[in-house]
């Protein structure tokens, strides 16, 4: 784990903070690649800034009101440092999503569509950006209870959890998985995009993430629990079951219009 990359005119450059734009811009160079040919190509250069802010402030108010509002309800001052730490991937995706809904509605262009073909791009930002925290030790597992695990070092907020115990590398499998995710929903899109009703994919690819998302959360041990699971896990549980009567509200909508137009 290396938190700082390199010192630059007296400035500590943070490992987190590079491979997190690195994400960034691989996400988007993903996206432009499957938008190429169709009308959101130039919507998405225009969309990014958008985009990027909306996750943010997102991932801080999932951070704080979801996972750590306990704190926070004792410091409200400190809601606002965000340049102290403190976001959810989580947020971040709730964020993204809800501003590209709005953008969409503004331009009067299909949202389910666009956030279709975004949804590989997403996923590959995010497991890019488990490797950033994975690399600031701000999202760590809890401890495995033998030899086997991530030591993390002295200065690190894991270090100050549990020390020197071995512990889970839960943020290294949540990257692992979500890499294996960007492959299922890429391979998706390419070869099936057409076929599908528009928004499929996107509830897809909610329904993976926060379905791996839930079951990562038993390794974690830097999340409180509440009645045995975690604000992640309680956030999971409610957006699979919305996205799940999404996708059949989806589904039976589309059999209704094939079938309206197979009478016509």
């Amino acid at each position: 784990m290396h938190k700082d990359l390199f010192n630059l005119f007296g400035y500590e450059v943070q490992t987190h903070a590079v491979l997190s734009l690195l994400a960034i811009l691989l996400g988007f160079g993903v996206g432009l690649a499957l938008t190429r040919k169709t009308i959101y190509y130039q919507h998405l250069q225009n969309f990014l800034i958008y985009g990027v802010v909306g996750a943010i402030i997102g991932a801080r108010i999932w951070h704080v009101f979801v996972f750590q509002w306990p704190t926070y309800s004792k410091h409200p001052l400190q809601i606002l440092e965000i340049w102290t730490g403190g976001i959810s991937v989580e947020g971040a995706i709730a964020g993204g999503i809800d501003t590209l809904f709005i953008y969409s509605r503004y331009h009067k262009i299909s949202f389910l569509e666009f956030a279709d073909y975004l949804s590989p791009a997403m996923i590959l930002a995010q497991g890019i950006g488990r490797i950033a925290c994975f690399m600031n030790g701000d999202a760590f597992g809890s401890p495995t209870g033998g030899n086997f695990g991530i030591v993390y070092p002295k200065g690190s907020y894991a270090y100050n959890y549990y020390g020197s115990q071995p512990l889970w590398p839960a943020e290294v499998w949540e990257s692992q998985g979500d890499m294996i995710l960007f492959c299922i929903l890429f391979m998706i899109l390419i070869f099936a995009g057409q076929r599908l009703v528009k928004g499929w994919i996107l509830s897809f690819y909610v329904f993976l993430y926060f379905f791996e998302r839930f079951i990562l959360e038993y390794f974690r041990g830097d999340s409180p629990r509440y009645y045995h699971f975690t604000g992640g896990q309680w956030s999971a549980i409610a957006i699979i079951i919305v996205d799940l009567g999404f996708m059949i509200y989806l589904t039976l909508r589309d059999v209704k219009y094939k079938k309206a137009r197979t009478l016509n």
